[in-house]
This record gives structure tokens, sequence and C-alpha cells, in this order.
């Protein structure tokens, strides 16, 4: 196996979210709704494209293309034709301060626990109805897998998002399901509450990826000062011909690893359980 990334639209694949709001306001609205568009599209889209996407006229999106330039959150390419995110979204989330103070904390720890391992190592967070990956640590040999920094996952896909569900409140999983129903026109899982209630029972999650056969996710939750997930800490184990190192070994690993960031970031840790 070679180590492999992950692509923004290998992971979630998705059209700007139609979301009913209490008091509308169209210019945002179109601004938003083109980020979120051009979020998944990484080469880039025409400025035909993203009316025809939006289902709106190139009149109604060309000045906001251009504002959305002016304030350096899209470029164009260099033929000038199509239309991509820059990266200043990615820096002013990694400038929010608790954000940023978690990650600060959270890649020593995670350094060490990949050195442990010989495995990679991810951090995300809940987003809307999707899990944003803010941190990310190879692992320090060959082969190797990892999700990149700054990808977008189907929070009903990832182990990651439903650790963070099933420690987190009723009000903020309710909320965080409906939102990914509504991004998606799907129906919410039927033996979600079942899983959710499982993995907060035994603290932790570990089953076979979703997306790729021969990975093991193995994942627990960072707790904030109330208690609650505030994200989730998840290693995309590969089994290595030869290597004693199992998951079980990873789910040991890192329930020391989010014991010492929640300790670091003021959060209330839950007690180490046994295997």
């Amino acid at each position: 196996m070679t180590k492999t990334n992950l692509s923004r639209d290998q992971v979630m694949p998705m059209k700007p979210a139609k979301i009913a709001t209490r008091y509308p306001t169209p210019a945002l609205e179109k601004g938003l709704d083109i980020l979120e568009l051009l979020a998944n599209h990484p080469t880039g889209l025409t400025k035909s494209e993203v009316a025809r996407s939006l289902d709106r006229t190139v009149s109604e999106i060309f000045r906001m293309l251009v504002c959305l330039e002016e304030r350096g959150y899209i470029s164009q390419s260099k033929d000038g034709e199509r239309f991509c995110l820059t990266l200043r979204l990615f820096k002013l989330a990694h400038e929010y301060p608790p954000t940023k103070r978690m990650i600060t904390e959270a890649l020593p720890i995670m350094q060490q626990a990949t050195h442990e391992l010989n495995q990679s190592c991810h951090l995300g967070i809940l987003d809307g109805g999707h899990i944003v990956i803010i941190a990310q640590v190879d692992s320090p040999i060959s082969p190797g897998f990892y999700v990149k920094a700054g990808a977008i996952v189907d929070l009903m896909h990832a182990a990651t998002g439903h650790v963070i569900l099933a420690h987190q409140t009723p009000e903020v999983t309710s909320r965080a399901v409906q939102i990914w129903c509504r991004q998606n026109n799907a129906h919410v899982p039927r033996d979600l509450a079942a899983h959710l209630t499982k993995i907060k029972r035994q603290g932790y999650e570990e089953r076979e990826s979703y997306q790729v056969n021969g990975i093991v996710n193995v994942s627990c939750p960072v707790f904030d000062d109330r208690g609650n997930a505030i994200a989730a800490m998840t290693v995309p184990f590969i089994q290595r011909i030869g290597d004693r190192t199992t998951p079980a070994t990873a789910r040991r690993v890192l329930k020391q690893a989010t014991l010492l960031l929640s300790e670091a970031i003021g959060g209330v840790a839950k007690p180490l359980t046994s295997d």
C-alpha cells in the first residue's frame, strides 16, 4: 500500500446547502454559495459554470465574483477563465483563537502518537453537517495512509464525526444531524442512535473505514471544559506485515493522547477505562 491522500472531491463532493433562513440576505447568501461551491471544485469553475451550478444568471454572480476576488477569497486562473478559492479561508480558520490553540497543543501530542504507532493521525472538528480536519501528522515510516489537513469529511461516514456526536449534548448532536440531512437530502440512518450510544458507553470508535478497504479507523474524543467533545483524534490504522502493533495498541495510545490534549486545553477529560 502506498501513501494515499484523500482530496476534498474524493472525501465529500457536495453542492451548497439550501437552508431556510429567518432573515434573508440575498447578497451574502450568493457570496457564501459561491465559496461553498468552489470549495468542492479545486480546479476552479468559469463564470458560466458557477451561474449554472447555482441556478443564477451570469450577471447575478459577476459582481459577487469581483468582490470576492478583490477581498482575496478567490483568484482567477492564468487564462482568466476560471475562478478558484485561495487559502484565505483556511488561514482565517487557523487564526481563530480556540482552533489555533488546540492545533498548537495537539501537534506535539500527535507526533508522539505517530512515532509510537508508526501510523498517521489526524484531528477533526464538527462544522455544521460535516467534519473538518484541522491537523494531521504523517506516519514516520512508509507505506502509510493519511487524510490531509483541510479535508472536509461526510459526518455520517467518519469515525471522527460519530465520536464527536456521541460525546456532545443532545441539542448539538440533533442540530448537526438535521443540517446533514438537509445538505444531503437524506434521512437519519436507522441505526445511528444505537451506534452513538455504543460509542459513548465504550468511549471510542473502532471500525473499518467507510471509504477505503484495509483501513481500520480508531478514534477518541477530545473534551472541552464542560465535558463535551470539541474534537476527535483518529488513527487510520493499516496492518503491516510483521508489525505487532494492532488497533488495540492504537486505541491505548489514542486514549492517552486525547487525555493529554483535553487537559492541555482546559478540558474535563473522562477517566481512562481498561480494554
